[in-house]
């Protein structure tokens, strides 16, 4: 097995294994804030494990419409994930610092409803993520 393809499914297991603590904090109705980015880093994993299937050797950045944006160059079924990608992207600073925000703190601001939307856009990245992977022959 190459080097790009171990790579591609060690980042797609921890993305897999950070969206089963998302769904936990939605289940469990707390810490929707710290739930929202986690959301956001399991989509940026599972993004990069896509990333690295390619033969990437370093995979560098946080945003995930930019990766979509790199990966829609390779697969243009990834184009249907800007909109979830640009939600996501929006939980990567706000849900973590005050400073982000107005006023208040984080955990003040976020809601279940603010979750699960998050949630639902993470399933739909990882729908095609898992995809991607397999036609190019990495099972996750």
């Amino acid at each position: 097995m190459k080097d790009t393809e171990r790579e591609a499914k060690r980042w797609f297991l921890q993305a897999a294994d950070d969206f089963k603590f998302v769904q936990w904090v939605l289940k469990e109705g707390v810490f929707f804030d710290k739930g929202c980015f986690v959301a956001q880093q399991a989509g940026e994993k599972a993004l990069k494990s896509c990333l690295y299937s390619t033969g990437k050797r370093r995979v560098i950045g946080h945003s995930l419409l930019e990766m979509i944006i790199e990966l829609i160059g390779i697969d243009k079924e990834f184009v249907k994930l800007q909109g979830q990608a640009k939600r996501l992207d929006r939980f990567y600073i706000t849900t973590r610092y005050p400073n982000g925000l107005p006023g208040g703190s984080p955990f003040q601001y976020y809601t279940k409803n603010d979750l699960a939307e998050a949630a639902s856009d993470l399933k739909t990245i990882f729908e095609v993520s898992r995809g991607f992977l397999s036609k190019n022959g990495i099972n996750s």
